[in-house]
């Protein structure tokens, strides 16, 4: 590993801790946790296994990582990890409605001088691996988006006793309101960050409006920043819904 990634982990494990103390460092170990997943997600998916079928087992394991390890409270990490579990299920749906209209798969024309020489001939499907990244790249997004709504929600519910569950919904659209803006600036700014020298080289090469919006490399991830966003938005009323459905048959019981 290089010593610069080293410093900056260690670097990032005292902060952690300073700032978060038991949280902090569940989180962290949660993050080496669910780097060992993807790799051994990936290592599956290379050894044959169908992606589909791991990738979703995998995402389910790293929501539930993710999401239980980041907080104390029962309630809300339980909220937050059955509403993401409803999200994951609709964008696994929406990414194979679409995934055969986007012809984002496999490598672009700028990949070409990178694989000269090299077998493409592995026998893994690239839409396949294609479908994977659409599935992983969205679970942070919609994680943290469903503990912000649950623990908002779940505070009102605590602060204020008489609460008319029946507008428990409401209350959670108005909260996810809040963050979906954030949430969804995290999102947009990190895809053009780490692309920011793609787009200086398309610059370089003189690449016209159309053949940007249409250049695959470019197609593909704006495309995972789209899935990303659906993710993100759904799981406002769908964090809402589920927590006014516990809340109504735990008063029932």
């Amino acid at each position: 590993m290089h010593s610069a990634t080293l410093i900056l982990m260690l670097i990032l494990a005292l902060l952690m801790i300073i700032v978060g103390g038991a949280t902090g460092v569940r989180a962290f170990l949660s993050i080496i946790f669910n780097f060992a997943i993807l790799f051994l997600n990936i290592a599956l998916i290379a050894w044959g296994f169908p992606a589909l079928v791991i990738t979703s087992i995998s995402g389910l394991i790293i929501l539930a990582t993710t999401i239980f390890m980041g907080s104390d409270d029962d309630q809300i990490t339980q909220n937050a990890f059955y509403s993401s579990v409803l999200v994951l299920m609709v964008l696994i749906g929406l990414i194979l409605l679409l995934q055969p209209h986007l012809l984002v798969h496999g490598f672009a024309n700028e990949n070409n001088e990178d694989l000269e020489g090299m077998s493409l001939l592995i026998g893994i499907k690239f839409s396949d691996v294609m479908l994977a990244t659409m599935m992983v790249s969205s679970l942070g997004a919609v994680a943290e988006a469903a503990i912000a709504v649950s623990a908002g929600l779940q505070e009102l519910i605590e602060t204020t006793p008489d609460l008319d569950y029946s507008k428990l919904f409401v209350h959670g659209y108005e909260i996810g309101k809040e963050i979906i803006g954030t949430a969804l600036n995290t999102l947009f700014f990190g895809f053009f960050g780490s692309f920011l020298g793609l787009f200086i080289w398309y610059v370089k090469l003189k690449y016209s409006f159309s053949e940007f919006i249409n250049n695959k490399i470019f197609a593909a991830e704006l495309s995972m920043i789209l899935i990303g966003f659906i993710g993100v938005i759904s799981t406002v009323p769908l964090t809402a819904w589920v927590m006014q459905l516990r809340q109504r048959k735990q008063k029932e019981l």
